[in-house]
């Protein structure tokens, strides 16, 4: 959520770590039986949604952003320090057979954190949720190296609505932050939102709504290609607003997918929707910016885009857009 924040973030150059060994992730399965599964998707997508509502299965825990493959300093990161990777792989040191254990070892402090709170849910199924807006498909071979077993569900809202939610995130949480253009249009928005729910004016700055829809585009292109490539039938998409309008045919899904029996939860999804502690949250620390909005609405794009933001957006996300099935051209 930095990106969202603070705006673009440096890439890190993880070091180069070997795969995990069949024989070797053989031997993990006997300290740390547990299925894993990996929640990513784009800033303001539904990834804490879709948490909410997977974690209503008894046999399913997920918890969120241990960032393990999604925001530096990574998982991998643990074994950047030279002197930690020679210790690992030392000759003299008879506990490693011979080898490298950054890999496994590390491999076993995720599966700990993982499972030591999936055991206390009584749970068999156990995954965390981080969405990966800064590292895209680089989560991906990161994942890949340690959790090559795993399940990977990703999910993917209408860019221009998670832009929209995006920009008003970054207003609510870090003003500080904001440049003084944008302070001026956060304050403006505030006192007089009519012209802007009109489509007359633009909470977005040229350069923010060219950096977001890049962002966007890149986020979702990149994810749900390597997704495939690497994880093949291990890896699975939806979309938020399938999520919206019938949560419990979409959430069973995803249960089904990742080897859960999904019967008798459709009283607990219809209860869990009733119920948005963001929409909450925001409402008690900046009523004066969310009040005219209405939470989680698919299509607010259309009210609080100008002509200028649809024709950059199609510009620069728009075949991305077509792409995950928004819009079939870009006459809109």
């Amino acid at each position: 959520m930095q990106v969202a924040r603070y705006g673009r973030l440096e890439k890190a150059e993880p070091p180069d770590l070997a795969q995990v060994r069949p024989e070797e992730l053989a031997e993990i399965k006997t300290f740390f039986p547990m299925d894993k599964f990996f929640i990513l998707g784009f800033a303001r997508s539904g990834t804490t949604l879709l948490t909410r509502l997977i974690r209503l299965h008894p046999e399913v825990h997920c918890n969120y952003q241990a960032h393990f493959f999604t925001r530096p300093p990574l998982l991998s990161g643990m074994a950047a320090d030279p002197a930690v990777r020679e210790w690992l792989a030392r000759p003299s040191n008879r506990w490693n057979r011979g080898g490298d254990l950054s890999t496994i070892a590390l491999r076993a402090m995720a599966d700990y954190i993982l499972e030591r709170d999936a055991r206390r849910e009584g749970a068999r199924i156990v995954g965390d949720k981080s969405p990966n807006v800064l590292m895209n498909s680089r989560a991906i071979m990161q994942m890949s190296l340690f959790y090559p077993e795993a399940k990977v569900v990703v999910i993917i809202r209408d860019g221009r609505d998670a832009l929209v939610s995006q920009r008003f995130q970054n207003f609510i949480n870090s003003p500080h932050r904001l440049s003084a253009e944008n302070l001026r249009i956060r304050d403006e928005f505030a006192a007089d939102p009519a012209p802007f729910l009109s489509g007359t004016r633009s909470i977005f700055t040229e350069k923010r709504i060219r950096d977001m829809s890049g962002d966007w585009a890149a986020n979702v292109t990149e994810t749900s290609r390597e997704g495939r490539a690497v994880y093949g039938d291990r890896f699975y998409s939806l979309k938020y607003e399938d999520l919206l309008n019938q949560p419990y045919e979409t959430i069973s899904k995803v249960w089904e997918f990742l080897g859960a029996d999904p019967a008798g939860l459709d009283r607990a999804i219809a209860q869990e929707m009733e119920y948005n502690p963001d929409a909450d949250y925001q409402k008690e620390v900046a009523a004066d910016l969310v009040k005219p909005l209405e939470k989680g609405k698919h299509g607010s794009w259309r009210e609080l885009f100008t002509s200028r933001d649809r024709q950059i957006f199609k510009e620069i996300a728009g075949q991305a857009l077509i792409g995950c099935g928004y819009e079939k051209d870009l006459e809109w």
